[in-house]
């Protein structure tokens, strides 16, 4: 088709992508020509901004490594990564869902780590936390045997391959869950932490007024055949970014219980007060059991 006017723009390349083999890949792919050509349309988009938008486009792609994934982060930021969750869990957004963000930073191939054990693995000064987990299918009945893989930043909010004064993977491990489908561990209490603000969604943030925070939260996905993947992330109740998470990642149903202690602890006299406890229940769905492309190394 020989293209004389703008309006015929639009109807040539939905032809084109009419050709598309795969059922589902047309789908999208007719969606997404027809909603970002209504955008341009929309905000009449200079050659000016075509231009600049292409080059952010390309320095995301630049600034993306092994330890960072710009566009995980910007994803996030625009509270796209929340939308596909909740679409996509909880009877397809029908009813609520502890699922939530992957996030940008986690690894695969954490330390296996024995219930009980601790994922502290360098000096990391902060108050402790025993986190108890119990897992368990729609009818309540225990998920024996499924794998938990844990991470968290630490209580200066930064996570291991970011501070080069922790270990490697310190703060990560992956644990089993025992019979009654419970596991438990020992790790420091998290902080709350800004994302990276260096690149292109740093800028965003400080053209749109917003701050850069993510409040304070402990990661778990759960991995057991016959049953789909449950990502989540577990967050303080008292953390001031709370109600403004940067990422928008903060669901009614994932917000924790952090208890408080200022006793003694009841079996290891050498934890300091305060210390915390934070025990949670996670229900698995039936479904495919599928890893997630880890975001960086």
């Amino acid at each position: 088709m020989i293209i004389e006017r703008h309006e015929d723009v639009t109807p040539a390349v939905l032809a084109v992508m009419e050709q598309t083999t795969d059922p589902r890949l047309r789908e999208i792919m007719l969606s997404l020509v027809g909603h970002l050509h209504a955008f341009v349309r929309d905000v009449r988009l200079t050659e000016e901004e075509f231009r600049s938008a292409t080059a952010i486009l390309n320095e995301m792609g630049q600034a993306t490594t092994d330890t960072h994934n710009e566009m995980v982060l910007m994803a996030g930021s625009l509270g796209v990564s929340t939308l596909v969750c909740l679409l996509n869990n909880g009877d397809r957004g029908a009813t609520e869902t502890q699922q939530s963000l992957l996030g940008p930073f986690w690894r695969m191939h954490s330390p296996q780590v024995d219930n009980g054990g601790s994922i502290v693995r360098s000096e990391t000064p902060g108050p402790a936390l025993f986190v108890s987990v119990r897992v368990q299918d729609r009818d309540g009945a225990p998920v024996s045997g499924a794998e938990a893989d844990v991470w968290h930043s630490s209580p200066v909010g930064l996570y291991e391959h970011q501070d080069a004064e922790q270990a490697g993977m310190n703060l990560r491990g992956k644990l089993i869950t025992d019979e009654a489908g419970r596991l438990w561990f020992r790790t420091v209490k998290m902080a709350g932490y800004p994302i990276p603000t260096n690149t292109v969604v740093g800028r965003l943030l400080k053209a749109q007024n917003r701050h850069p925070f993510r409040p304070a939260h402990l990661h778990i996905l759960i991995f057991k055949a016959g049953y789909k993947t449950l990502i989540s992330q577990v967050y303080a109740p008292d953390d001031p970014h709370l109600d403004t998470d940067v990422q928008f990642g903060v669901t009614q149903a994932t917000i924790g219980a952090f208890g408080r202690h200022d006793e003694p602890h009841p079996t290891d006299p050498s934890v300091e007060t305060p210390w915390y406890s934070l025990e949670c229940t996670f229900t698995l769905e039936p479904g495919e059991a599928r890893l997630p492309r880890p975001p960086i190394q």
